[in-house]
């Protein structure tokens, strides 16, 4: 029989189930958690649970249960202790500053405590929240100052960061940027508003050093801290004498005899070679370790390109600083545009170089760091672009390179022929759309790069192991007519021996193997990286955690089915406007930072055949790119292959990579956007799902995660048919804006 202590435990066990009225609404749960400046990361953290649980429950989707209710209820009373609800005055009549302040979305702290420190005498303005807060931006008290005529700091500690946080560089207590306006407020990060005094370019780049407490920490131990930025509206713009729309359209910079160029060069200060333009860097050489550089960012001047950033340059200096924030705390602090950051936030997470110790002098000297790209290396000439000086020296400016002259490794731009359609097909009524999301990023995660410069080797044996390039003839390889080939971007056939980067020959033997196909190739030469690692992999795993982060700001999280999450991905977007302009952002930091490393010379005054400065980094590395997308195209096959064969009756062909007339094939591809001909409007319509109602192994998945798919459109299929007919791909107009996202 139990005993009595047994008993009791049972029933604390029981009482744990129950549920009690005990947490606070969903929107005051946000709001504790903004006002302390705290992550959903940093919480699911410390409660043992995934971020995207947290957001669940502060959008009223879901409740915690045990053992993590407890520990979250304690969790949200400590906070509402410290931060209580803020509620206005019955008698006080705010000022027009102090109204405009409260009605502005505040500011994400997004991953560091706020720890406001201002200049002149401060005076709070409290923000009530509204009626129907916006879900991914709680109003919340706001501190700003204003310019008295006694200089004095006041300062005002938010709640510590729960023990799992990082803790906030001091040197950076205001956050990594600050958006100034023409009176002189510099929005920051968690609401908090500085008076800037400066009326000059070169006073605000020492007043942002000497006091603004802006920029953000490195990502690596050997890596370099962020340079704040400071983001120029219109009004600042004209204040800081800077005109309103740059004349110099083709370089896009300021004359050298411009004023503001002039005062910058008096003030013993200097730009990079790019000058003054909508992304300007104003420095002095560092002295040691201690580096003396601001970010300027003109937002009249196009600074944020509305291809990746939405109308983000439209929206509120407070709302502008809670999307730039949330971008530069979740990516990188913005350094220009967003393929600039992509593939400087490789270098972040993976620098060139460390400190370490010589044991012959015992100093400190400068050494490679493992799995880093250390020193530019020169492509072999198939990997360059026509440019390219080693190119230049084989061929004559208007040869144009054969496939067995040239690595052709892009993205997949192909249509069915119409009379391949079959009348089962035909009698479908619609043309359904998924994209990848992120299927570069996907592409990304655990691929096997190069590190240093190609071996060139004749008639190797293929090895999966090693990143290179290999002269290979596929075109024995059949595959139905209905399906593109995997070996080429436009989907035909090749027709000989070609170039291909690793990941396409790998998958060349894997069909063969997998499908018994009698074919057997031999490469003939190889241009071969042995000292190799998968260099990308923190890349992906940064911009992947800040993908699925802003996804479950916009209400989309990896715990939803597919019917619920293609609700959620409905009308995300309206969800929150700014946190959109990240996800745009963050998906064209992708997609630009593999652009990047093979980037093209720019500018009127370059001739062919001449080195271009991009050539000199060590990421400028086009093989690195290829094999990305070759991952990438060929991963998109394997699930078309994997979706025929779930759709089709009987068993997998052996010997012949043939389908049934049954078997679901697509009728259009574009970079990672997909149409079938389908049955009803919805994806799943469409995809293939088992008794179970779970996706069927190794087929297309809907859901938020770089890899799976979304609803890309839906539009009638006698449309897409008139578009095949007319050498036009459906893919590239079925979301209904003639846009496609390319899921990156």
């Amino acid at each position: 029989m139990p005993t009595e202590n047994e008993l009791f435990s049972a029933v604390d066990a029981l009482l744990e189930q129950v549920p009690t009225d005990d947490l606070p609404p969903p929107a005051e749960r946000k709001r504790l958690r903004e006002a302390a400046g705290l992550s959903q990361t940093q919480i699911a953290g410390a409660l043992g649970t995934r971020h995207e649980a947290v957001g669940n429950w502060e959008a009223g989707r879901t409740e915690p249960r045990p053992p993590q209710r407890a520990a979250y209820t304690r969790l949200l009373e400590g906070l509402a202790a410290r931060f209580p609800a803020p509620a206005p005055a019955a008698d006080a009549q705010p000022t027009p500053e102090a109204r405009s302040l409260s009605t502005s979305p505040a500011v994400d702290a997004a991953d560091m405590t706020t720890h406001e420190n201002t200049q002149p005498t401060t005076t709070p303005a409290t923000s009530a929240p509204t009626a129907a807060p916006r879900p991914a931006s709680t109003a919340r008290s706001t501190s700003t100052s204003r310019r008295p005529a006694a200089k004095k700091t006041t300062t005002k500690k938010a709640a510590p960061a729960l023990s799992t946080a990082a803790t906030v560089d001091p040197r950076f207590a205001h956050g990594p940027l600050g958006v100034l306006d023409g009176d002189g407020s510099l929005y920051c990060a968690g609401g908090l508003v500085l008076e800037c005094p400066a009326d000059t370019v070169p006073e605000l780049v020492e007043w942002t050093l000497a006091e603004a407490k802006l920029g953000a920490s490195r990502l690596h131990k050997s890596g370099k801290d962020s340079d704040p930025l400071i983001v120029l509206t219109a009004a600042a713009a004209a204040r800081l004498g800077l005109p309103e729309r740059l004349e110099d359209r083709r370089g896009m910079r300021l004359p050298e005899d411009h004023k503001v160029v002039k005062q910058i060069t008096r003030a013993k200060w200097q730009l990079t070679k790019r000058g003054f333009g909508p992304w300007a860097r104003v420095y002095r050489p560092a002295q040691g370790q201690q580096r003396q550089c601001v970010q300027l960012a003109v937002l009249p001047w196009d600074a944020l390109d509305a291809r990746s950033w939405d109308d983000a340059d439209q929206l509120p200096p407070a709302e502008l600083a809670r999307v730039l924030t949330a971008y530069a705390t979740r990516v990188l602090t913005p350094r220009g545009s967003t393929a600039v950051a992509g593939l400087e936030l490789m270098t972040a997470l993976r620098p060139p170089t460390r400190a370490v110790k010589d044991d012959a002098t015992g100093t400190w000297v400068s050494g490679p760091v493992p799995g880093s790209l250390t020193e530019p290396v020169d492509p072999a000439y198939i990997e360059a672009p026509d440019e390219h000086p080693v190119v230049a020296a084989l061929f004559p400016r208007t040869h144009e390179r054969t496939p067995a002259e040239v690595l052709d490794e892009e993205a997949y731009d192909w249509i069915r022929e119409p009379e391949l359609l079959t009348d089962a097909e035909c009698s479908r009524q619609f043309a359904v759309g998924v994209d990848v999301n992120t299927a570069f990023l996907a592409a990304a995660n655990r691929l096997l790069v190069g590190l240093g410069g190609p071996e060139h080797v004749k008639a190797p044996r293929f090895d999966k192991t090693v990143p290179g390039s290999w002269l290979v003839d596929l075109s024995g390889i059949e595959i139905d007519p209905r399906l593109p080939s995997p070996f080429t971007p436009h989907g035909r056939r090749p027709e000989g021996p070609a170039w291909y980067a690793t990941p396409t020959v790998a998958y060349a033997q894997e069909l063969i193997d997998t499908y018994r196909l009698p074919v057997e190739f031999r490469p003939l030469e190889a241009y071969l990286r042995r000292d190799a690692g998968p260099y990308l992999d923190p890349w992906y795993k940064h911009l992947s955690e800040a993908y699925k982060a802003t996804m479950a700001d916009l209400g989309v999280t990896a715990d939803l089915d597919a019917a619920a999450f293609l609700d959620a991905m409905a009308d995300h977007k309206q969800t929150d406007p700014g946190m959109a302009a990240v996800l745009s952002a963050i998906k064209s930091t992708v997609k630009g930072g593999i652009g990047k490393l093979r980037e093209r010379p720019q500018g009127t005054k370059y001739r062919p055949g001449e080195r271009w400065p991009a050539l000199e980094r060590p990421t400028w590395r086009p093989d690195i790119r290829a094999a990305a997308i070759s991952a990438a195209r060929v991963n998109m096959h394997r699930k078309l292959v994997k979706t025929a064969l779930a759709t089709q009756a009987g068993t997998a062909p052996t010997g012949v990579l043939q389908f049934g007339e049954d078997a679901l094939l697509p009728i259009a591809l574009l970079s990672d956007c997909v149409v079938y001909p389908a049955v009803g409007p919805s994806p799943l319509d469409v995809l293939p799902y088992g008794p179970d109602r779970k996706p069927a192994p190794g087929t297309f998945r809907l859901g938020v995660s770089p890899g799976m798919v979304k609803h890309e459109g839906t539009r009638e299929l006698f449309w897409a048919v008139e578009l095949l007919e007319r050498q036009h791909n459906p893919a590239r107009h079925i979301k209904g804006d003639d846009t496609l996202d390319d899921g990156e």
